[in-house]
């Protein structure tokens, strides 16, 4: 699973490279723009830092309003989300294969979260009318071997096992990251602490009840042992009044 994950990544690498190549000669603001719209609608592109990081697509930034922002358009292909798109009313006008390509996009930073893969979720957060709508973009989505999932309609969620490394990191997001994992990290040390408290005290408490059970064991068997030894001297006795009054009869 995870080798072929690599594929998918190797692959996007590779459908990138011709774009990344005429960067090189889009040597003015429209050349440039265009090239934006070529990458994010080509097959098999999901990767974009390496095109990013091209002059000629970063001196979009320091144009004019109309060219950058299909700079910002190629970030948000990048590293942003549906969301990030529509709350910028200025961007450029999408295709519907753009469309598609950034709520596939958008859907595996979503699955990072198991918490929002329900249907309610997903249809709000990527703008889609109908469940069937957001099942056919989550099947297009494992077809591309973006992610491996199944549909459960019977809970309205999807049921994700493993998301392609095709989402590009936000630059200062590091230590964000960082951040995240030392609180995760110091959240395991403190349950582990809980855990072993508690594995210490169900140890306890089943000594306890041992050591009750023992004395009490020992406790009955004294009392059987004391009650066998009367028993057995009450009826000494009354065997002997029984044969004398057996011989005086006679």
């Amino acid at each position: 699973m995870a080798a072929n994950m690599d594929q998918i990544q190797q692959k996007a690498l590779n459908a990138l490279e011709p774009y990344i190549l005429l960067s090189k000669s889009a040597n003015s603001p429209r050349a440039a723009a265009d090239l934006v719209t070529q990458a994010t609608s080509a097959p098999n592109t999901f990767v974009f830092a390496e095109l990013l990081q091209t002059p000629n697509i970063q001196s979009l930034q320091t144009t004019s309003e109309e060219h950058a922002r299909y700079l910002t358009l190629l970030q948000i292909f990048a590293w942003g989300t549906w969301s990030d798109y529509t709350s910028n009313p200025n961007l450029p006008k999408l295709s519907e294969t753009q469309q598609t390509k950034l709520r596939q996009l958008s859907l595996l930073t979503l699955c990072t979260n198991p918490s929002n893969l329900t249907y309610v979720h997903l249809l709000e957060a990527l703008d889609l009318p109908t469940p069937r709508a957001l099942e056919d973009l989550v099947i297009s989505s494992i077809y591309a071997g973006l992610l491996t999932a199944k549909l459960d309609i019977l809970s309205q969620r999807v049921d994700v096992s493993s998301v392609a490394s095709l989402r590009d990191l936000k630059p200062g997001s590091i230590p964000t990251m960082v951040s995240t994992l030392e609180d995760w990290d110091s959240r395991c040390v403190s349950v582990l602490a809980d855990l072993e408290e508690h594995a210490r005290e169900v140890r306890r408490k089943a000594q306890e009840q041992r050591r009750r059970e023992t004395e009490h064991e020992k406790a009955v068997a004294k009392a059987m042992g004391e009650g066998e030894g009367k028993g057995r001297g009450n009826w000494g006795r009354e065997g002997v009044g029984s044969r004398r009054r057996g011989m005086k009869w006679m």
